[in-house]
């Protein structure tokens, strides 16, 4: 499902050229949940926006679903990602003025498909997810723990062929946590999705099938766990301890700094040709990708 040979990333601070990928070949097929992490400057965030298309690398090849994406233009790659990829984000990105089945329903929106039908789909979306007597909520509405369903039923309502997440529970406790996560893999085992989260929690890699391990650009290792059975991860919900929600308000009234930004490409950030005299070390902070979505009328 997703092929990567020979992928580099370089940035230039100053007059300076830093490595943040450093040749990474890698395969994940289809229907597998991979975890990727490592610490921070690992450039595990700068791997996935090359795997989402998000950036375009410095040297090497991303192909999902036979389609080399590394060579789409952007016009291309909007296209690609419509009919191919989904998304969840750590902020959840929900659009404040539209409700639960609105924010689901979004991505059907431009597939062409009909109000009527994306609405049904939307809904049905979100009654798996428990939130049934949600759907005419607002975000400001929703706890922290409920938005993030939104923005799990919203990826997963056009039946992608990937998904990939960014630090998908960074803003909820862990009780919501663990029951976030055991939504995400009945979702993934259900559909026969491959899903590709990056995190810095290593106890969330329970729950893949696959964990990689990045260490300045490089795959350090490259594990297949144990799995947990359905039974320890419900006993791990039960025992988690009841916190309150982290992000029970809305997102407009907490601290803006409070949490880290999803991760979308930088249009400013420039491309440095391959040299030799790169080196490894502390990527560039890539920012993240605000889904440029609007309503429009049927």
């Amino acid at each position: 499902m997703i092929r990567v040979r020979g992928l580099r990333k370089v940035y230039r601070i100053g007059t300076e050229k830093v490595a943040a990928l450093g040749g990474i070949d890698l395969d994940i097929p289809k229907g597998e949940f991979c975890c990727i992490v490592g610490a921070s400057g690992s450039g595990k965030s700068t791997l996935l926006n090359q795997l989402a298309g998000l950036e375009k690398p410095t040297k090497g090849s991303v192909t999902i679903n036979g389609q080399t994406i590394s060579d789409m233009n952007e016009n291309q790659l909007a296209v690609f990602r419509q009919n191919n990829l989904g998304f969840v984000f750590q902020s959840y990105n929900l659009l404040p003025t539209m409700t639960a089945v609105e924010n689901v329903a979004l991505p059907l929106m431009f597939k062409g498909i009909s109000k009527r039908k994306r609405e049904k789909l939307a809904k049905e979306q979100l009654k798996q997810m428990g939130l049934g007597k949600r759907i005419r909520h607002k975000p400001t509405e929703m706890s922290g723990g409920q938005q993030q369903r939104v923005g799990i039923a919203r990826a997963f309502v056009g039946k992608p062929k990937v998904i990939f997440a960014d630090e998908p529970t960074g803003n909820l406790d862990s009780k919501t946590t663990v029951e976030v996560m055991n939504t995400i893999l009945q979702m993934v085992r259900k559909y026969h999705i491959t899903f590709v989260m990056v995190t810095h929690e290593r106890d969330l890699s329970a729950y893949a099938d696959r964990i990689i391990t990045l260490k300045d650009g490089q795959i350090l290792s490259d594990e297949y766990p144990k799995k947990q059975s359905q039974g320890e991860l419900a006993q791990q919900a039960a025992a988690a301890p009841e916190q309150p929600m982290q992000n029970n308000l809305p997102q407009q009234e907490q601290d803006p700094g409070a949490a880290p930004e999803p991760f979308e490409a930088n249009p400013t950030q420039q491309t440095a040709p391959e040299q030799n005299n790169e080196t490894p070390g502390q990527k560039v902070p890539v920012a993240d990708e605000m889904e440029k979505e609007s309503k429009t009328d049927e």
